[in-house]
């Protein structure tokens, strides 16, 4: 019985190498990293962000630079008010500082969220070009080729550069 299934196993197995042979399978590679950063939706995308990056980063200095004025004006009169005033203040403070803190996490949460929401129509683009010019090319797989340490056969990088229309 054992050597009955292992005789199996060994036909079953010459069999799968053979079609797998017989079957060709073309592959080619592209270059999404090339692609991404030259494209022009792409470079108008990262001019939204850095603006929208701008505003929040001038929002947050402002914010700072008001936090550094109260504490070096409240360091200055400590010692001329009462406890209950320097309580009060060191109160207000904290409070500024918690919601400095707050407006960084929202601010860079903010800019995750847009720079997804801009990028995702732009990927999905890029896909199905890659898989447009992949099928017409017939190519069964495209690799990136940025993940590929050898990236030996056809490079359809132009193809879809090309289909993308830059």
């Amino acid at each position: 019985m054992m050597k009955q299934f292992r005789t199996f196993l060994i036909a079953a197995v010459a069999l799968f190498g053979f079609q797998t042979m017989s079957a060709q399978t073309k592959v080619a590679h592209v270059d999404t990293n090339d692609i991404m950063t030259k494209m022009p939706a792409v470079l108008d995308a990262q001019n939204q962000l850095k603006k929208l990056s701008d505003t929040y980063t001038a929002e947050y200095k402002t914010m700072v630079d008001e936090y550094q004025a109260k504490i070096k004006k409240y360091d200055a009169e400590a010692a001329t008010v009462t406890d209950a005033v320097n309580q009060t203040r060191q109160s207000e403070m904290q409070d500024m500082g918690r919601r400095i803190g707050e407006y960084q996490e929202t601010a860079q949460k903010d800019l995750q969220k847009k720079e997804a929401d801009l990028m995702k129509p732009i990927t999905e683009k890029v896909k199905a070009s890659i898989q447009k010019v992949g099928k017409a090319k017939g190519f069964n797989y495209v690799l990136n080729a940025g993940d590929l340490l050898l990236a030996d056969g056809t490079d359809i990088t132009a193809d879809v550069k090309k289909d993308l229309g830059f």
